[in-house]
């Protein structure tokens, strides 16, 4: 591997998925505002909106997550195109 490149800041983060409240801690170098307590230890807080908890190809589920109202909007959008 190339030296110098990689970066030094990695360390222990929290990563919440937001549709269904799992978190999991792993070494990252994200940048973060927020922070979570995890078993008694502070952790800083990624927020994800979707993760391998909850992606319909891991979990065999088929699931729509709609965060801005897009499903609706293409609905919208397309609705006099159907067949």
């Amino acid at each position: 591997m190339k030296t110098g490149i990689h970066p030094e800041t990695y360390r222990l983060v929290a990563f919440k998925d937001m549709s269904n409240d799992v978190v999991f801690v792993t070494r990252s170098c994200a940048k973060t505002k927020e922070t979570i307590e995890v078993d008694g230890v502070e952790y800083p807080l990624v927020k994800l909106e979707i993760s391998n908890t909850s992606h319909p190809f891991y979990t065999g589920k088929m699931k729509i997550v709609d965060t801005a109202g897009r499903v609706d909007q293409f609905y919208q959008r397309y609705k006099s195109r159907k067949k």
